[in-house]
């Protein structure tokens, strides 16, 4: 690996616990969840906490339901009120995608740092009434965005993503030993403290004045079973998709700083990765469970490199279906292959265990593959993700 000064570094990471739906950081506002993560990073940063020149954040449901969310997180943040910001929304791709925007700032001259990352508070998502123009009396018809489906497709994500892996030929029992694997691999991973690289604790307060602190991350489940599992229905009458080997839905922040090597060095500093490329693919509007692996073959092609040669992988776990599917596919349908690749795919757990706030997911797992790969003493990773209606992103990065 040869160093230039023009690399495109990471400096620091950082994460909030993930919360379960309406558990311990459902009173926090998502532009305040946002807003601990930067400060965190802030501190984890040191003398580079001067420099950074923009925020880009994700946010994928309904802009957390205010104004302008990242501007509001850096305003209650320890950044000064000068530093601009931008709200990204590309559904579960906004965290990922807010790096590749802070990315190209960087190779564009445009920034010394830059503060990439999101947030979400699911557990405040509201219900939406719409605004009645013809009539003041009569009944009103309410609807739940946590439903998550689109005008252009007549079935939720959840639905239409099982269809897609029984179309590929992915189980409901392949992917319930997958959902029982993340947990299994998230346990073990907490045991030895490996989270602690990423994550920080969080004040909470459960609505009564009582305080308390969330310093792990709620929705991984011990006590999980194949057994248990399979007695789970399918959501909204679907075929495989169940809340079991699904994430549910969370609350959390996740923001990491990126810079250049030389700017690092100036100021002392060790670069945690190196950045090499991102990307972005669209497919149609229900092909989420397959744009990861487009977007990893797209970056591999890019930079000549075998799209199964990676030393780790993570692919979020938006279903157990997604790595399932994403992984044949990039095995070019060699079951074979496909399961050694999953041997070095989300080896910590994934989002099946940890959570999955959908504007936080992004970066969070892109510093779960850093923390992977220094664990390892090295290697060539990429991250990869899908967001709603068929859009992916990756991230090609490198650990020395």
């Amino acid at each position: 690996m040869v160093e230039k000064a023009d690399d495109i570094v990471v400096a620091a990471v950082a994460r909030t616990p993930f919360g379960r739906f309406e558990g311990a950081l459902k009173n926090v506002e998502a532009p305040r969840l946002g807003a601990l993560a930067i400060n965190e990073v802030l501190e984890r940063v040191g003398p580079l906490s001067g420099q950074i020149d923009a925020v880009y954040g994700g946010v994928g449901m309904m802009s957390s339901a205010v104004l302008t969310p990242v501007r509001q997180a850096v305003l209650l943040s320890n950044l000064p009120e000068t530093t601009p910001s931008a709200s990204v929304d590309r559904a579960c791709c906004s965290g990922m995608t807010a790096i590749g925007f802070g990315m190209k700032d960087i190779r564009c001259g445009e920034a010394r740092a830059v503060m990439c990352g999101g947030f979400e508070s699911l557990s405040r998502t509201p219900v939406l009434t719409p605004r009645q123009r013809r009539s003041r009396i009569g009944d009103v018809l309410t609807t739940d965005p946590l439903l998550m489906r689109g005008l252009m497709v007549d079935r939720p994500i959840p639905v239409y993503s099982g269809d897609e892996a029984l179309h590929h030929g992915v189980s409901r029992l392949e992917q319930d030993e997958w959902a029982l694997r993340s947990h299994h691999r998230y346990f073990a991973a907490e045991k030895e403290g490996y989270f602690e690289f990423e994550r920080f604790a969080v004040a909470t307060d459960n609505g009564d004045g009582a305080k308390a602190s969330l310093a792990t991350d709620e929705s991984p489940r011990s006590d999980s079973s194949l057994e248990k599992l399979a007695t789970l229905q399918p959501v909204y009458g679907g075929k495989t998709v169940t809340a079991g080997n699904a994430p549910g839905l969370n609350d959390g922040a996740a923001f990491i700083v990126i810079s250049r090597r030389d700017v690092l060095a100036h100021y002392g500093m060790q670069p945690l990765a190196r950045l090499v490329d991102y990307t972005q693919v669209c497919g149609g509007p229900t092909s989420g469970t397959a744009t990861p692996a487009t977007a990893i073959a797209r970056i591999a092609a890019r930079n000549s490199l075998e799209p199964t040669g990676w030393d780790l992988l993570e692919i979020n776990e938006a279903y157990a279906a997604t790595p399932l599917v994403s992984t044949l596919i990039l095995a070019k349908g060699d079951r074979a292959a496909a399961v050694k690749l999953r041997e070095r795919t989300n080896t910590r757990g994934g989002a099946v265990a940890i959570g999955h706030p959908l504007g936080a997911t992004g970066a969070r797992i892109v510093m779960t593959l850093i923390n992977a790969l220094r664990t390892k003493g090295g290697g060539r990773g990429v991250a990869a993700i899908c967001g709603g209606f068929g859009q992916g992103d990756a991230v090609l990065l490198e650990v020395e």
